[in-house]
């Protein structure tokens, strides 16, 4: 199997494969930041506010499965970069198996638990039955979409960026489209909005499966007399996605708290939260994209046993990702207002959004440590002590922060100072972690134990 990724420049390496995941994850965004655009000017405040109050509550179910098809991806990466094609066959097959059985779970549990764990948020009752019905028609389409990020990781770690791309691209001009029709000229509301986003994830489900099924001759060709979970393989997906599962979970659980807290500020304030939630997800996407790059070059590498390899390309995507980083904080920070002002006409709104953005953007510096050494470790199977460090020095020093000291100085400002305070703690501890150096002895021998079982 011939590998670039193994051999060549490696920051050109890591913007070929960054640039299709960004545009891939700016496409993916388009569906919900499409529906708030278009609920935003075309319903009001109430239905914008609506949509944006189910974020957290989606990332909590759809974290925990898309931790799953992360350590799907690691592990695939590694068995290719190792020339492994057998393994390669084996673990595609079983985390497909695993996607659908993971997106009926969900689609179960988000239609029950949607509007009780609304109740529990303090959403404002006047967009509480908004919010609930977007939710239950949203979670008709996990499945589809549990496939497609169970896909797009087979493909990427394989080195295909591309083509997760081009059918994000497609599927996303299949959501503007529904969303018009079903919003803007047949006036159904969130229902349609909820309604757009999930015919367009079957989109792109279809589209990355047909891809798989049309791969013959390489080893991650789908087919459907292989489809089975295998334990042996299952137990590896978990060993690696599990613990990235349970982080993304509890990254969730204390994103709902600080909704529910932003919840007790007013619907002006939600709306406003939502929006800034679509605005830096443009920071986020970035560096999304350049963690996933480095998690892919990283497995690769391992795999292949190129151990210098990876800790070159683990500094150099810091590098370039605290550049990106540093634009963009200067550029949201000069054109808030503007921005505000194309998803709300809502003066109010606008305001505190600008408030909200004027804040935070110049803290984003402060996060990129944990995104890119987290990329690095878990690219070569470590997982265990950067969830631990994720989990205590982001997730339960944010949760405490929100329930301690936010009632105490009751705050919006208080409430988004629980970002910046995290970020540099585990950031700090990430990088002491990873400079240390002990982890890479034991994420090669947990390899070569893994191997012999499998």
């Amino acid at each position: 199997m011939n590998n670039s990724i193994l051999t060549g420049n490696i920051p050109k390496q890591l913007v070929q494969f960054f640039l299709p995941i960004w545009f891939g994850t700016l496409f993916q965004q388009l569906y919900n930041t499409v529906d708030t655009l278009i609920v935003g000017n075309f319903v009001g405040t109430g239905a914008l506010a609506a949509v944006g109050a189910t974020g957290a509550f989606v990332q909590l179910l759809v974290g925990f499965f898309t931790g799953l098809c992360g350590g799907a991806g690691v592990i695939i990466a590694q068995s290719y970069g190792a020339g492994d094609r057998d393994m390669v066959d084996r673990q595609v097959h079983t985390g497909l198996v695993l996607s659908v059985a993971g997106g009926a779970v969900l689609t179960v549990f988000g239609l029950l638990a949607a509007r009780p764990v609304l109740l529990a948020m303090h959403t404002p009752a006047e967009i509480l039955d908004d919010a609930a019905l977007y939710l239950r028609v949203f979670f008709l389409g996990m499945v589809p979409q549990m496939l497609y990020n169970m896909g797009t990781n087979i493909l990427r770690a394989v080195g295909d960026s591309k083509r997760p791309v081009y059918f994000l691209v497609f599927a996303s001009l299949v959501n503007i489209a529904l969303d018009l029709v079903f919003v803007a000229v047949l006036g159904w509301g969130v229902a349609g909005a909820a309604g757009a986003t999930v015919l367009s994830q079957l989109v792109s489900a279809l589209l990355t499966l047909r891809c798989l099924a049309g791969s013959e001759g390489m080893p991650w060709h789908l087919q459907a007399d292989k489809l089975r979970m295998e334990r042996p393989v299952l137990a590896g997906i978990c060993r690696i996605g599990l613990p990235a599962a349970v982080q993304s979970s509890l990254y969730s659980v204390s994103n709902i708290i600080i909704q529910a807290a932003i919840n007790g500020f007013g619907t002006a304030v939600v709306a406003a939260w939502s929006v800034y939630g679509k605005i830096d997800f443009l920071f986020w996407m970035t560096v999304f994209a350049m963690g996933n790059s480095l998690i892919t070059f990283a497995g690769q590498n391992f795999g292949a046993k190129q151990y210098d390899r990876v800790k070159q390309g683990t500094w150099w995507c810091l590098g370039m990702t605290a550049a990106v980083t540093a634009c963009i904080s200067v550029t949201f920070y000069a054109i808030a207002r503007p921005l505000f002002a194309l998803f709300s006409q809502d003066a109010e709104v606008v305001a505190q959004g600008v408030q909200l953005m004027h804040f935070l953007v110049p803290t984003y510096l402060t996060y990129i440590g944990i995104e890119v050494f987290a990329s690095a470790l878990r690219g070569c199977g470590d997982v265990k002590v950067p969830t631990l460090i994720t989990v205590f020095g982001v997730c339960v020093l944010r949760m405490v922060w929100v329930l301690v000291l936010v009632p105490m100085h009751h705050t919006v400002i208080m409430v988004e100072a629980s970002y910046p305070v995290t970020w540099l703690t585990a950031s700090v501890l990430f990088a002491a972690y990873y400079l240390k150096g002990n982890w890479l002895p034991r994420c090669i021998a947990a390899r070569q134990a893994a191997q012999q079982e499998g």
